[in-house]
């Protein structure tokens, strides 16, 4: 015979669920509005939620798109030297290309990062089916 009512907690975790994802996607809403930097721990901590509710909610594929569309760089411009290089001139061009390239840098590892933490949170998804997994009983 079961003990307490099973239904009543499932519901009561179910709207809890839905109030956090609620909670998530009005955050994502106001940092996407803002231009703000989207991540998921940003996320989390503007929504009052747990990382793993964002990378289990159907939230994720919007936050990694909106991720995505931020990081995505546009192509490096070339930096055109006049016909007589003086010193000055030689040392704006160098400039603006180390300003560029510390862009590109800057960008690259925020994507890596991006991956990464994408990455953990499917390494964490699949920890948590292997555990399932192991407790399942053998028939």
């Amino acid at each position: 015979m079961a003990r307490g009512n099973p239904e009543n907690l499932r519901a009561a975790a179910q709207s809890k669920h839905q109030a956090a994802v609620a909670r998530a996607t009005a955050a994502l809403d106001a940092l996407d509005r803002d231009g703000s930097g989207i991540t998921f721990r940003g996320l989390a901590r503007a929504a009052g939620v747990s990382v793993d509710v964002l990378y289990r909610s159907p939230l994720r594929a919007r936050i990694e798109q909106l991720r995505a569309e931020r990081h995505a760089a546009p192509p490096p411009r070339l930096v055109e030297v006049s016909a007589t290089p003086t010193q000055s001139n030689v040392v704006r061009a160098l400039t603006a290309q180390i300003t560029e390239l510390r862009q590109r840098h800057r960008a690259e590892t925020e994507h890596l990062q991006a991956a990464l933490a994408a990455a953990h949170g499917e390494n964490l998804e699949l920890r948590r089916q292997l555990a399932r997994h192991a407790r399942t009983p053998i028939a």
